[in-house]
């Protein structure tokens, strides 16, 4: 029997993976990631699930930390999301992908498995990272099947019935996948492109629930990195924990967009990020009134392929340590505390306090200044001189 290790959940299509890999002649090491959308009783009854099925011996590790490090930091550095919406929710699977990637080196095989179909983004991004990783040989038994089967869903039930495995409920209308990040939900309406029912809701309130009483929190930031929030000391995690169910009950962070895919179709979900979208607010307020004028230019840039690369596969690829490393640099002055008012749906950046605020101390906006009305005239001259020599000249 050879080695390989298996990306489980515990759904169908990772609890169809188990037996027909152990039909294919392997040992099954299961592994689960919980990247900070399971609970602990979850996460157990998911291990009992593996064994039940046949895995020779299941993992469970929590990488919140890890995901805080590597991807919440960094996510609010680059002032992004992906097309202006998305705020790349999926980057935990890289983690999985590292993690199992760890446990073939263990068990020293190079035989690797995951449950994604042919038909998602995720199988980019499982096999790119993957392949990134060393030279591992990719078994994918929901793509296998497909190409045999038109309806893979009644296949995987008729085989685990055929085993004698209790079927998993896929019943549920949509598909929740949660993370520390947020949650994204998909299936039914929301593929049909017609309007999601309140049944979609699950860290936010619907309309008609929340809290309509202005709330204000504030958020310090020192270098760049969360430090508390209302005056007490957090951590990246928690903050994002607590500010999750705080911006839920305002309905704040709830998008329903439409991407352009990987795999070259449009995408559509609707996701809810409370935390990370009261965060990426205070963050971005804080940022614009620190950094120069050029700097804020030019992020627009680097931030924008930061979450490109990791939206479409590319973690692993150099460049991203290369754009980290310039957004990181421009942290250095990024300190202070944001003081942010919550209302139904909407949160807005208040009050600035910081020391490196880049006000003039010779003049204020549109009230007064120390430089003469000659001087703005000649500037304002001078400045559009381009634009006039070619009206005059192409008259």
């Amino acid at each position: 029997m050879k080695k390989i290790v298996l990306a489980f959940s515990g759904g169908l299509d990772t609890s169809f993976c188990v037996p027909y890999l152990i039909e294919k002649g392997f040992d099954v090491y299961t592994i689960f990631i919980n990247s900070g959308g399971i609970s602990q009783k979850q996460e157990k009854i998911i291990e009992k699930k593996a064994y039940q099925l046949g895995a020779k011996k299941h993992v469970s590790k929590n990488v919140e930390k890890e995901l805080c490090k590597s991807i919440v930091t960094p996510l609010l550095w680059s002032d992004s999301v992906y097309q202006n919406k998305y705020p790349i929710l999926c980057s935990d699977r890289y983690l999985i992908v590292q993690e199992m990637v760890n446990l073939c080196k263990k068990l020293k095989t190079n035989y690797i498995s995951h449950g994604c179909t042919g038909m998602g983004n995720d199988q980019v991004r499982f096999d790119l990272s993957i392949h990134a990783n060393g030279n591992f040989k990719i078994i994918t038994p929901i793509r296998e099947i497909q190409k045999e089967y038109k309806n893979i869903r009644d296949h995987e039930l008729s085989f685990l019935k055929k085993k004698g495995f209790k079927v998993p409920n896929i019943s549920k209308k949509y598909s929740v996948n949660e993370n520390l990040l947020g949650v994204t939900i998909s299936g039914s309406e929301i593929d049909s492109f017609d309007e999601p029912s309140d049944e979609t809701y699950v860290l936010c309130n619907p309309p008609e629930k929340q809290l309509k009483r202005a709330k204000k929190i504030v958020i310090e930031f020192n270098k760049g990195n969360i430090k508390s929030i209302n005056g007490v000391n957090i951590n990246t995690s928690d903050a994002v924990k607590n500010l999750n169910k705080i911006g839920g009950k305002y309905g704040i962070g709830r998008e329903i967009v439409i991407n352009d895919t990987i795999i070259g179709i449009k995408g559509r979900i609707v996701f809810e990020a409370p935390g990370i979208s009261l965060l990426k607010i205070a963050h971005q307020a804080l940022e614009e009134a620190v950094l120069t004028a050029k700097q804020n230019e030019f992020k627009k840039f680097v931030g924008n392929k930061w979450v490109e690369l990791l939206y479409q596969g590319f973690y692993f690829d150099p460049l991203r340590k290369n754009l980290e490393t310039f957004l990181k640099d421009t942290q250095s002055k990024v300190t202070g505390k944001v003081t942010l008012e919550l209302n139904a749906g909407k949160a807005d950046a208040v009050k600035i306090d910081s020391r490196h605020i880049l006000n003039s101390k010779d003049a204020t906006y549109a009230q007064s200044a120390s430089w003469s009305i000659e001087e703005s005239q000649g500037f304002i001259k001078l400045y559009g001189l381009s634009t006039k020599t070619w009206s005059e000249i192409n008259k």
